[in-house]
């Protein structure tokens, strides 16, 4: 079986074309060593999940790696405190039964197992030492991964589950507990009250200030993409320009890992036909420009999330209208709570000091995205977008009309208030 780009579910090196991910854990590593807990929030589809698998094959030598995931956890599991407590005994459980966190005693495994059953009441100060058992009696440090953080984000347990962990960091000179903890999810930590409907005065009160700064850069630089089609080209057997693909593809997604590897997957499985004697030829700048072209028409999660983003913060919304439409430029402030957002969900970045869409793809599928809905809606639009027509195919922005600024020269605002005046 060979190799194959990877955009579903986790990435494993022997069978999946992959960046070279060594300076990476090197630095999570060193976090980890030193003792801090952190989070790894990135934006949907960022490579958090396979970072924490590496990790974990990398390291279960030197450290004792309880790794779980809080995905598929229903409204039950946060009904009350003992629900909580159980399902993640149970979660703990499950690591040893399935020998994935090293060795562990019998004795701690049964108790795991005990508390995790129906009837079981344990609270938060039984897991908490229950943890200080595993902590004890291990040879080695322990780590606690928790993925999917956000599937119990919006519960209020959550966050007394958090300063549980919190506590016992506090106390870790004198009580056994974690030598480091990581929690993987899209929203930051200090976002959580925003998520559950909280007001913005609270929103930053978080029970998880003690976590150290993640400033790894998990997108993948044209260095990084130009390494993986290395390996891709010397398997392959193809005569690719590596230095020229790696940029051209770097240019359209700004190395955003779902978006880099999507590309690579459409070129490699659906432009390359199986018996195929010029595979090379897809492997251009006229065959990236079609795989994107692909890639904006299909249905993808990515896609559907940014919308769903989009509806459900309506300030976020508008800002990106004004900067597409109007031109509009905004300081670039993490605790203006638009930015933060759209940074957080991967739709903005920092450019020069101001707010800008964090790649090309994402602006052309946002172009689309809004003028699709206002196509929908205005007649006059529709006027206007078949006169000037050497932009819009098939209903849908050219992608190189980006470049030539048209869409800027017209105030899109103003177009759909005069269109629903008449």
């Amino acid at each position: 079986m060979r190799r194959r780009f990877n955009v579903d579910g986790i990435c494993y090196p022997e069978e999946h074309y992959m960046v070279d991910m060594k300076d990476r854990l090197e630095e999570i590593k060193k976090l980890m060593d030193d003792g801090k807990y952190f989070v790894i929030n990135r934006a949907r589809q960022y490579g958090k999940t396979t970072i924490l698998g590496m990790l974990m094959r990398k390291l279960s030598d030197e450290y004792q790696i309880f790794s779980i995931s809080f995905e598929g956890l229903g409204d039950a599991a946060f009904r009350n405190e003992w629900a909580l407590c159980r399902r993640v005994c149970g979660l703990l459980y499950d690591t040893i039964y399935y020998n994935e966190a090293g060795e562990i005693s019998d004795d701690i495994q049964k108790e795991c197992y005990e508390l995790s059953l129906e009837q079981a009441k344990p609270d938060l100060r039984t897991l908490s030492n229950l943890i200080s058992r595993i902590c004890m009696m291990s040879d080695k440090p322990v780590i606690l991964m928790i993925d999917e953080v956000d599937q119990a984000s919006n519960q209020e347990l959550f966050l007394d589950f958090l300063g549980m962990l919190r506590d016992k960091y506090m106390k870790r000179r004198s009580r056994p507990t974690f030598q480091s903890v990581i929690l993987a999810g899209v929203y930051d930590i200090k976002n959580l009250k925003l998520k559950m409907g909280k007001d913005g005065e609270r929103q930053y009160n978080s029970p998880w200030n003690i976590a150290a700064r993640f400033t790894v850069d998990m997108s993948f630089s044209t260095k990084d993409i130009a390494g993986m089609l290395m390996v891709y080209k010397t398997e392959q057997g193809f005569d690719i320009d590596i230095k020229k693909i790696s940029r051209l593809i770097y240019d359209y997604t700004s190395g955003y890992p779902f978006l880099v590897s999507r590309i690579c997957k459409i070129l490699d499985e659906q432009m390359i036909p199986d018996d195929a004697t010029d595979s090379a030829k897809v492997w251009t700048e006229h065959g990236i420009s079609k795989a994107v072209k692909l890639l904006l028409e299909e249905s993808n999660t990515l896609f559907d999330d940014m919308v769903k983003h989009l509806m459900e913060y309506p300030e976020l919304n508008v800002m990106i209208q004004n900067i597409l439409f109007q031109g509009t430029k905004y300081p670039y402030f993490q605790y203006n709570l638009p930015v933060s957002i759209g940074y957080m969900f991967g739709f903005l970045k920092e450019q020069d000091g101001l707010v800008s869409i964090s790649n090309r793809i994402f602006e052309t599928s946002l172009y689309n995205f809004y003028i699709s809905e206002e196509i929908t809606k205005n007649t006059q639009l529709r006027g206007i977008l078949k006169d000037k027509n050497q932009f819009i195919k098939d209903g849908y922005l050219d992608d190189y009309g980006l470049d030539k600024g048209y869409l800027l020269s017209f105030n899109f605002n103003k177009i759909k208030r005069q269109g629903r005046k008449r």
